[in-house]
Parts: structure tokens; C-alpha cells; sequence
């Protein structure tokens, strides 16, 4: 049976603009929240909108106001500002594949208005009032995944995005896929009106790349302290000697991450006892985690500081300063620095996904594993463990290493030359997600496969702080004995992970 369409769910705490967008406020997104537009923020909008009129009174050129888009600036645009609309949506709704999940696009909406709230885009207020609306309910316009180049910002989908406000296209409310006007009622929406200026403020800009990018980040950097969980608990369960995280060792490293982690790590495992039957030197999936992590450390880092910076600035094009006098036609939607940023997180993903997978090889290997059963199996033959587990966790890290090649170095030349450099950001955060997804199922699979260890004889953690998590890891997750599905028990460690760890500060 179909859920019936109701009004939204209860919101979440609000948000208030002015103030700094973080990848945290557009995780918020996903769910009804309240933005609230102070009386100042909506005055300056205002007067850049009238700013914007009276240039137009006056005879002044204005880029997609009174001219076509892209190439074809030489040319007149439509005369009637509505049509005006018209001309910039219509063409570029052409994306294709499926559609973006729905907290991405609003994510974008989000992201999307506390650009336009600067108030240097020449927006009518009740463009962003529309934004606000949209948001406090959980209405997500239908956006394909393919199409943007991130180059002239996300022409095509924020398209979409436009077009579903204005009744157009598709649109989900209450979990359903609806004809946009449909979906607009369900939601207590009224179509939005628009003209040329608004139109092309509303697609003209890097939103879908930056809020991709900063879930994708959000998601990371919890994935990131899980790894730190998840390298502890393995190391307490075989009875590793954690000398190899000595803080005069990783001092003399140079490299404050890596120190940082291994401290992480140390405190995890404040209280173990090693068996002494280990050998001298672990692999490097153990001894070298410091120095891996930290190296993702460094890249949270920096692509937090990227990624801040673009949420907080103005990407559209033209550009208004009433203030000034002046209106500037450049290249501020050109989605370089995030693009970049985005490959450098998908890079360090993938890296730690090698991490995780090649624990959960050694865990399974009784003869590095300190004489487990093979697969982690109650009986061997007549039961497999965590096989399976395995075969998916192969399966996951090689689609993450095809996805690795950067987008941010693609360039293609297209829109008749105008576009002849292109930075590819939006297909690189995409990536950076898919990528942030795969990894939590690589850590739920190694949870899956610690928690059964301890079933099959491995040692319980001697360190507190790992035993409290292969306790939550046990109340959630059966033993596997005997053989069952365990796709969906991958998925509750991965969430459980989630809830479990605390984000590392971005300036360890």
C-alpha cells in the first residue's frame, strides 16, 4: 500500500541567516527544518533587486536579462522577462540517469539560498521566501544525475530544481514521485513565478556540487573516527602489542595528523593487554594506521576549509554591488576549488576503504588471525562466517577504485567554446558521496566480522573502551551460527557506527 500523502513530518531545529553554512546544517536538510531570513538579509536582497531594475530602466546591458545565454550573449534575449525564464529553464532541462536522492537536492536548495542571501545576485525576495518554504516541508524537486559540468555552475540540475518550484517536471513529498503541480499541493506549496534574473540566479551557481560535496565530507569524517574504532577494537581482539603508536615514534614522524590518530587510538586502547604471541612487527593494516590516517586527517582538513568557503560565498554570475554602483559579469559559478577538494576526499575515501577491507582479510585468515576458524565459521564446511561478507566487501572497493580517477582534471571544451575549460566538481562530489556510502558498508562488514571473531573463540577486548563497542556490536548483531543473510546486518553496524563515534575536530 501506498503511504498516504500528508502534510510534512515535525521539523528540525532552525537554521538562521545570516550565519555560516556547514556540511552539518545541510545534513539537517534532509528532514523539514525551519530557516529563518532576518529583516536585514531580505532589506538587502531587496535593494539589490531594485539595484538591479533600475540598471535595466536605464538602457544597461545585463548578462541573461537582455541577452541569451552562454554563446549566445551576442544575441537579444526574449523582451518579456517571464519568457525570459522560460528561455534559460527550458533548454536545460536535458539532464539524464536517475534521479539525485532527494537530501542532495535539498542540500543544493539549501545551500543554494544562503548564496542568493548575500544579496549581490539581484533575486526577488520571494525567491528565497520560496526556498524557505520548500524547505520547511520535505518537498524535493526530481533532479537527474546527469548533466552538469560544474563549469557555469550546475546549470541542469538547479534547472530542475527551479522548474519543480514552478510546477514543472517531478517533484517527492511524502516518500512519493509526483507530477511537480501534484506534489506542490501535497506539500502546501503555491508555484513559484519567476523572470529571466531569477532564473538564472537560481541555476547559475555551484550548489549541487558544494552541498554533494559537504554530506560527503559530513559522512567521511564520522567514517573516518569509526576506522580509528574499528583499527582499536581489532588490535585488542588479536592481542597486538600497540607499541607502534608510541608518541616519541610518530613525533619523530613530522606529521601532526598522524600523531593525532595514533593518540586517538592509544586512548581507545587505554586498559589492553597484549597476549605477547603476536609477532614483533604487525602488518601494515595495524602498525601503519596512524600513519594512513592521519594522512586523511590532513585531506578532512583541507577540504573542510574549501568546502566552508564555498558554501559561504556568492557563485553566480552576474554579480550586483549597489553599494558600488557597479555590476560585474565574471566566472565566480566555476566550481574549481571544490572540485578539487572533492577528489582529494574521494582519493582519501578509497584509501581507507583499502584500510578496512584489509583488515577484515586478515581477521579472516587463521594464519594471521591468531588461529580462528577460517571465514570466522562456527564449523567450517557446514558453515561459511562472513564469506559472503567478504566476497561484497572485494566487490565494494574495487567499484570505489574505478570511481577514483579524478573528475577535476576531465576537461572537455563544449557550449561553442564558451566553456572551453571545465572543472567537473559536480561529478567529482557525487563520487566523493557514492564513495562516503561504500565506505560505511566496508566498515559495517569488518563490525560484522569483529563481532563474530569473539563468537568463534577470539579473545574479548581487554581495553574498556573496545569492549563497551564489541558490547553495543554483540546487542545489535546475532552470531552468525548458523549461516543466515547478513546484508541487512552490515547495514545495522554501519548505522550503529554512525551513532557510536564522535567526529574528530577538523583542526587535530
Amino acid at each position: 500500500m501506498n503511504p498516504p500523502l500528508t502534510a510534512a513530518p515535525s521539523r528540525t531545529a532552525g537554521i538562521q541567516i545570516p550565519g555560516r553554512l556547514t556540511p552539518a546544517l545541510l545534513e539537517r536538510a534532509a528532514q523539514p527544518v525551519e530557516v529563518e531570513l532576518a529583516p536585514a538579509v531580505l532589506a538587502g536582497v531587496d535593494n539589490c533587486r531594485e539595484f538591479v531594475s533600475q540598471l535595466l530602466e536605464d538602457g544597461a546591458a545585463i548578462y541573461g536579462s537582455t541577452t541569451g545565454f552562454g554563446p549566445l550573449v551576442e544575441f537579444a534575449g526574449r523582451e518579456v522577462a517571464a519568457d525570459q525564464c522560460d528561455n534559460i529553464l527550458y533548454h536545460l532541462t536535458a539532464g539524464q540517469g536517475e534521479d539525485l536522492p532527494p537530501r542532495v537536492v535539498r542540500a543544493a536548495a539549501l545551500a543554494r539560498l544562503w548564496s542568493l542571501a548575500q544579496g549581490h545576485s539581484g533575486v526577488s525576495v520571494h525567491v528565497l521566501t520560496a526556498l524557505a518554504a520548500m524547505l520547511r516541508t520535505d518537498f524535493a524537486p526530481a533532479v537527474p544525475r546527469i548533466g552538469s559540468l560544474g563549469a557555469s555552475g550546475d546549470l541542469i540540475p538547479l534547472a530542475y530544481v527551479a522548474g519543480a518550484l514552478r510546477g514543472e517536471g517531478f517533484a517527492y513529498v511524502s516518500g512519493r514521485r509526483l507530477p511537480a503541480p501534484e506534489a506542490l499541493a501535497v506539500a502546501g506549496l503555491t508555484p513559484l513565478a519567476l523572470d529571466g534574473r531569477d532564473g538564472l540566479a537560481l541555476v547559475n551557481g555551484t550548489s549541487v556540487t558544494v552541498a554533494a560535496a559537504g554530506l560527503a565530507l559530513a559522512s567521511v569524517r564520522r567514517s573516518h573516527s569509526v576506522a580509528m574504532s574499528l583499527t582499536a577494537l581489532l588490535i585488542d581482539l588479536l592481542g597486538s602489542d600497540p607499541g607502534f603508536l608510541s608518541p616519541h615514534l610518530l613525533e619523530a614522524f613530522g606529521h601532526p595528523q598522524a600523531a593525532s590518530a595514533a593518540g586517538r587510538i592509544r586512548t581507545l586502547l587505554e586498559g589492553t593487554e597484549p597476549t605477547g604471541t603476536r609477532s614483533l612487527q604487525e602488518p601494515y593494516s595495524i602498525r601503519c594506521t596512524p600513519h594512513l590516517l592521519g594522512a586523511v586527517g590532513n585531506s578532512l582538513q583541507h577540504a573542510d576549509g574549501v568546502i566552508d568557503d564555498d558554501l559561504n560565498g556568492v557563485s553566480d554570475n552576474p554579480l550586483f554591488f549597489p553599494e558600488h554602483g557597479t555590476v560585474v559579469h565574471g566566472g565566480n559559478f566555476f566550481g574549481q576549488p571544490v572540485a578539487f577538494a572533492a577528489d582529494l576526499l574521494m582519493i582519501s575515501t578509497v584509501q581507507m576503504g583499502n584500510l578496512a577491507e584489509r583488515q577484515l582479510d586478515l581477521l579472516i585468515d587463521p594464519h594471521r588471525n591468531g588461529g580462528l576458524p577460517p571465514m570466522l565459521a562456527t564449523e567450517p564446511g557446514k558453515q561459511h562466517g562472513v564469506q559472503g561478507v567478504q566476497l561484497a566487501a572485494t566487490a565494494t572497493i574495487a567499484a570505489m577504485r574505478r570511481s577514483a580517477l579524478p573528475a577535476s582534471i576531465q576537461s572537455i571544451p563544449t557550449n561553442g567554446h564558451n566553456q572551453d575549460v571545465i572543472p567537473f566538481g559536480t561529478q567529482a562530489a557525487l563520487n566523493a558521496l557514492d564513495a562516503a556510502t561504500s565506505v560505511r558498508w566496508l566498515h559495517g562488514s569488518l563490525a560484522v566480522a569483529l563481532r563474530q571473531a569473539v563468537h568463534v573463540g577470539g579473545r574479548r577486548p581487554t581495553a574498556p573502551k573496545c569492549a563497551d563497542l564489541l558490547d553495543r556490536l554483540i546487542e545489535a548483531i546475532p552470531p552468525i551460527d548458523p549461516d543466515r543473510p547478513l546484508d541487512n546486518d552490515v547495514r545495522i553496524a554501519a548505522a550503529l557506527l554512525d551513532d557510536l563515534v564522535e567526529p574528530l575536530p577538523v583542526e587535530i
